[in-house]
């Protein structure tokens, strides 16, 4: 991502300190009833993981009751059209993720939900990074040389976890960067993909890192760059891409909390308050490196929103140039 992303998700220093000070009058008696976080993916992901770190924080922050409900189903837009949908009153908030949020609204052709008009910005909580793997059977141990191999064999077949999705759009990205050609094989799913790069049924992909470290420590992978900008912390011995000789190359997923649009600002500065408070915590930091998270610069609800927009253009040249599409 260009280096505006920090600058255009990064709050004022005092602006965590004037949520944590809003008037206790102001708050309302909100929460007075459950509050649900649908996540828009299958238990035991990343963004579930994540939507259950937010939930706790806020049970804890806002002394609340807090469920967490997986909605998984049509690439994120089951979930979100449910949360974009609901009353505006702060109870049902989305997981979301840079999928829901930026790339559907290009991939799409007919989506149930605008991802600028129809949330309100809560914050954001972290980034995914990816990294491209092979099958240990290639006889390549760098990006120059997995180039050139991929150059040697035209048509050379990748697995995604589906049609737009990011570790597609992110292959299409080294396509183009790399100039070579290749082949999308989607799957329904990237863990199902992996394992079919584990058995050598597919020669590659670009998969999320943080499932993907046990294969790669185990050697049924080999790993041949991340996508950060920098190295990631729970992994500083894997080269970065850009640093591998695709100068400016960068692929990093984001989660953040959205609310319907509407939301009272009251109630939106109150979560984004915890999660503020979550992501500035030095023990969730620490989990989310381990996690091989990337950690995001603190954000208010009004440059998470310039962000979401900024994001949807940026993605909506990558998805255009991928020709990914979907009715």
């Amino acid at each position: 991502m260009p280096l505006t992303r920090r600058r255009l998700i990064a709050g004022s220093g005092g602006a965590l300190a004037l949520l944590a000070g809003l008037p206790a009058l102001a708050q309302g008696d909100y929460p007075s009833r459950t509050i649900k976080m649908i996540v828009p993916y299958p238990a035991g992901g990343t963004t579930d993981l994540l939507g259950r770190l937010v939930a706790d924080q806020i049970k804890t922050g806002l002394n609340a009751t807090v469920i967490v409900e997986n909605k998984p189903g049509a690439g994120t837009t089951l979930g979100a059209e449910q949360v974009a949908k609901s009353d505006p009153d702060g109870y049902t908030l989305l997981m979301a993720t840079s999928t829901t949020l930026a790339i559907n609204k290009t991939l799409y052709r007919k989506l149930p939900y605008d991802p600028v008009t129809d949330f309100a910005a809560v914050g954001l909580v972290a980034g995914v990074p990816f990294a491209l793997i092979v099958n240990p059977s290639l006889p390549v141990k760098s990006l120059a040389e997995f180039i050139a191999y991929a150059k040697s064999r035209p048509g050379l077949a990748y697995g995604s976890a589906g049609n737009g999705s990011p570790q597609h759009l992110g292959a299409e990205m080294l396509k183009a960067a790399a100039r070579i050609d290749i082949r999308h094989v989607p799957y329904r799913g990237s863990v199902a993909a992996m394992q079919d790069v584990v058995a050598g049924h597919i020669p590659f992909m670009m998969v999320d890192l943080q499932p993907a470290l046990q294969q790669i420590h185990e050697g049924k992978v080999r790993v041949l760059g991340v996508t950060t900008p920098k190295r990631v912390a729970a992994a500083p011995d894997i080269p970065t891409i850009a640093e591998s000789g695709l100068p400016g190359f960068e692929l990093v997923a984001w989660q953040g909390v959205v609310a319907p649009a509407h939301t009272p600002k009251v109630i939106v500065d109150r979560l984004a308050g915890e999660i503020g408070r979550l992501v500035a915590d030095p023990a969730t930091r620490e989990r989310l490196k381990t996690l091989s998270l990337e950690l995001l610069p603190p954000s208010t609800p009004d440059s998470f929103a310039a962000y979401i927009k900024a994001e949807v253009d940026r993605w909506a040249v990558i998805v255009k140039n991928s020709g990914a599409d979907i009715e």
